[in-house]
């Protein structure tokens, strides 16, 4: 029996990684066949597929195995699914994909959650308790350029790790769920290895928060500061002494309160604060999503992205005093944003 994959929001990252699962004639092990769920390139996808241009892997045309406009019209397929890959926005005040993807869940899915942001597995663990959830956080550039294109420009490294209790990430899961929890994660990172992703990765519940807590710390002081800067790339920024120190301790802030959160220091391999400003000098042109979200006046990643975060260092009693300011600062303008385009 063929292992079937479900990608529900095949945008840029879940075309991008849809492809490299997608294994028909694996003559090695299993089969691994993957689906899609699409929503606003629908129509061109279940046309033509996707064309993917990556400087790694060369230029292909991707066909899924089948394209749905729905996970109900998914679940109609009659296929059981083994892994259900989200790759949506987490945007919990506007939709709850934990009811979305519902008719799809059964006993034998995993439920797989490349998103960014924290707090993104909380809805899917209180839904789904028996559930095996696979936190990933990747590293990954690409852009769905127009509707069904697909470009690769570089990185394509993937972690992952089990979700077992939004309360407690070191409370012990039942056994049962802690073993197929395991295996499950053992089966993805094999089948990313065999569609080239060399660089996938399994971790443990902590290591796998730690790791997206530090990204947080890069999207959380980025994102809002590109919009807040005049809506430029963070690149064109950070050469202004005034804004360079802004960032450093922005994540400076993030960075400290991690280990306080979760009583264990960053995995070494993690870059630098330092490592990371200079390597964003160089993404010159680079726009983080959510500038591109606000420019384009769709919704922004603002809880999972800030408020989750905020929150949870607020129940440990420990402050984030330059995030709060970004926060409430981006807060107000996305309302009054929303309020004066509500009265057009």
């Amino acid at each position: 029996m063929p292992i079937h994959v479900l990608i529900v929001g095949a945008g840029a990252v879940g075309a991008f990684y849809g492809a490299r699962l997608h294994q028909p004639l694996n003559k090695a092990s299993k089969e691994t066949l993957v689906s899609v769920v699409c929503r606003s390139n629908y129509n061109i996808v279940n046309k033509k597929g996707f064309e993917i241009e990556s400087p790694v892997y060369g230029s292909s045309v991707w066909k899924p195995h089948r394209v749905f406009n729905s996970c109900t019209q998914a679940a109609a397929s009659g296929i059981q699914f083994d892994y259900i890959v989200v790759t949506t926005k987490a945007l919990p005040e506007v939709r709850d994909d934990s009811v979305d993807i519902s008719p799809v869940v059964t006993g034998i899915s995993a439920i797989v959650l490349i998103q960014n942001g924290f707090g993104i597995e909380w809805p899917y663990r209180d839904r789904y308790p028996q559930s095996p959830i696979i936190s990933c956080v990747t590293l990954v550039s690409c852009t769905q350029t127009k509707p069904g294109l697909i470009v690769h420009s570089r990185w394509a490294r993937i972690y992952m790790g089990p979700f077992y209790t939004k309360n407690n990430p070191t409370q012990q899961p039942p056994l049962a769920l802690q073993t197929e929890t395991t295996s499950n994660m053992t089966t993805l990172v094999d089948l990313f290895k065999q569609g080239g992703v060399d660089e996938a990765y399994m971790m443990d519940a902590i290591e796998i928060q730690l790791t997206r807590w530090h990204k947080l710390a890069i999207n959380a002081t980025f994102s809002p500061t590109s919009i807040l800067g005049g809506g430029v790339g963070i690149a064109s920024l950070l050469p202004d002494p005034t804004i360079n120190e802004h960032a450093r301790e922005c994540m400076r802030e993030v960075f400290e309160a991690g280990p306080k959160l979760f009583g264990r220091p960053f995995p070494s391999h993690l870059a630098s604060i330092d490592s990371i400003l200079e390597n964003t000098k160089k993404n010159v042109g680079f726009k983080p999503s959510m500038l591109v979200d606000w420019e384009e006046k769709r919704p922004l990643e603002l809880e999972v992205i800030l408020g989750n975060p905020l929150n949870l260092a607020k129940l440990h009693g420990v402050e984030m005093p330059r995030i709060q300011t970004l926060y409430a600062l981006l807060k107000s303008a996305y309302a009054q944003r929303k309020s004066a385009h509500s009265k057009l």
